[in-house]
């Protein structure tokens, strides 16, 4: 087993090369030498079933794991009934969305913080709950459903809010971006021992098994002293987080998460260099146990 790598939808050079449809996607992304793929929905559920077993028929003839961002206003928190019922609806369409594409993990932004943040934490809690049932009678509780940390304070989205969502249920992952950890924390993220400390917390809270199979964001950051501003491409000097620590310590510790990168225009370019990265340091580490590709695990 090995780290999987791809971006958060499709490159600017994706469409320069003059494709339109993400059923290309797959292909384009095995021939960069890449094994995931992140589908945006993050402006609405807009696709329809005969595109998303489209692009899901391309991935498994190409080998590419799949995974679904949901709509970015997704506020499971809200106080507002009826607001909260949409997002109920935007998430459970995003997972059913997963079932017809062969998608395995479906990632979400949980919602706003409010004034109070465990309350707004107890009441998204909750609703992932009614989730997570509905998912149940619908016989899609096989999809991973994950929590993202967030890099703004005016988000629930704190490494153990995401884990105390997570703890709903066993079926759920979180989406660790590391990025944002690094920008909330104001660039904490630039020894290994900072990422130890972030993986060690998942392992406290939700166990060995599931944090080696965790869904990672990761790409530069800009940020300022209220956390997150913009993402940016490893072409920009001078942001971080730099990603060799958070490779070493997958490495040792025997991890086969899937990586997803979210740079700005560039997120299959900057998705191999990390990988490259990750490559060179396991051939450096298991010269005898190494291979190009590793094998989908999800």
């Amino acid at each position: 087993m090995g780290m999987i790598f791809g971006p958060a939808g499709n490159s600017d050079s994706f469409y320069v090369q003059g494709y339109k449809s993400s059923v290309d996607a797959p292909g384009w992304l095995r021939a960069m030498g890449l094994g995931a793929y992140e589908y945006q929905c993050v402006r609405g559920v807009n696709i329809g079933e005969a595109t998303a077993a489209a692009i899901g028929e391309a991935a498994a003839r190409h080998n590419v794991a799949l995974s679904i961002h949901a709509p970015y206003y997704i506020n499971l928190a809200s106080e507002n009934p009826e607001h909260v019922v949409k997002s109920k609806r935007h998430l459970l369409q995003s997972v059913r969305a997963a079932r017809w594409m062969g998608a395995t993990r479906v990632v979400f932004h949980p919602g706003s913080a409010g004034r109070d943040r465990k309350a707004a934490l107890d009441r998204a809690i909750k609703v992932l709950a009614e989730v997570v049932d509905e998912a149940r009678s619908e016989e899609l509780d096989d999809i991973f459903i994950c929590p993202e940390t967030l890099g703004k304070y005016s988000y629930l989205g704190l490494l153990d809010e995401v884990l105390a969502l997570c703890s709903v249920d066993e079926r759920m992952f979180p989406a660790i971006d590391f990025g944002h950890i690094h920008a909330i924390t104001r660039g904490s993220l630039t020894t290994k021992e900072a990422y130890a400390a972030v993986l060690d917390r998942c392992v406290e809270v939700l166990g060995e098994k599931r944090v080696r199979k965790i869904h990672i964001h990761f790409s530069p950051i800009e940020f300022t002293a209220a956390g997150e501003r913009r993402h940016r491409t490893l072409r920009d000097e001078g942001f971080g987080p730099d990603f060799a620590p958070l490779a070493g310590l997958i490495i040792e510790r025997g991890y086969s998460p899937i990586l997803i990168c979210e740079s700005n225009g560039t997120q299959a370019e900057d998705a191999r260099h990390y990988q490259e990265i990750y490559q060179r340091l396991r051939k450096a580490q298991s010269p005898n146990n190494y291979f190009l590709f590793p094998a989908i695990s999800v």
